[in-house]
């Protein structure tokens, strides 16, 4: 699968702008960041010591280092961390993620009228992001902000699910699809969501 490299592009510090004051309109938590670094230093700042924490799969927590420092150093209490190498079948990995405090993670497009799109096969980030975990925090590039939901859906389809399968036939030999997809138009608990637009790329 060939992905659509128009959809790589870094928006505008305008569009960034126009969309963060679109997702706090939205009820979300906006941060702009600078750099991926800057993004990374954020979330350390966000995140409690004394809560349980999920990081969802995410190519942007890891090539951030954001997934290795909250399920590897030792500081947070890992979800990921705490359940071990033990073997779990899908139900309950699916499980394993549904009700932390805090999740993790990043989205697949976010609108310049202030709404996250996010893809799954499984589903299982998609529980604690919509409402399981008391509190989200999202990592999003600034190539996954777009026009509109049209364009967002867009770009699931035809940029991040490519991407996504060539990456799981490299690692399991599986390709991957498209099971459910999350839309996010409005966070109605006050200081629940926090969205860090960051002005570079990461993650697909």
């Amino acid at each position: 699968m060939y992905a659509d490299e128009a959809f790589s592009v870094a928006a505008s510090l305008q569009q960034l702008e126009r969309t963060a004051q679109a997702l706090r309109e939205a009820g979300f938590q906006v941060l702009i960041a600078d750099t991926v670094d800057d993004a990374r230093k954020l979330v350390a700042e966000l995140l409690p010591t004394d809560r349980t924490i999920f990081t969802a799969t995410s190519e942007t927590l890891r090539l951030s280092g954001i997934a290795a420092d909250i399920d590897d150093s030792g500081h947070y209490r890992s979800v990921r961390a705490e359940a071990g190498d033990a073997p779990r079948d899908v139900e309950a990995q699916i499980r394993l993620g549904a009700l932390p405090d805090v999740v993790v993670g990043s989205v697949h497009a976010v609108t310049e009228d202030g709404r996250l799109v996010i893809a799954s096969a499984s589903g299982s980030q998609l529980a604690p992001y919509a409402s399981g975990a008391r509190k989200a925090i999202w990592v999003v590039g600034a190539q996954k902000v777009v026009p509109d939901l049209d364009t967002a859906l867009r770009r699931v389809r035809t940029h991040s699910l490519p991407l996504e399968n060539n990456r799981q036939r490299e690692l399991r030999g599986l390709g991957s699809f498209i099971g459910k997809i999350l839309i996010i138009e409005r966070e109605g608990l006050p200081d629940r969501s926090t969205v860090i637009l960051t002005a570079e790329p990461i993650g697909f």
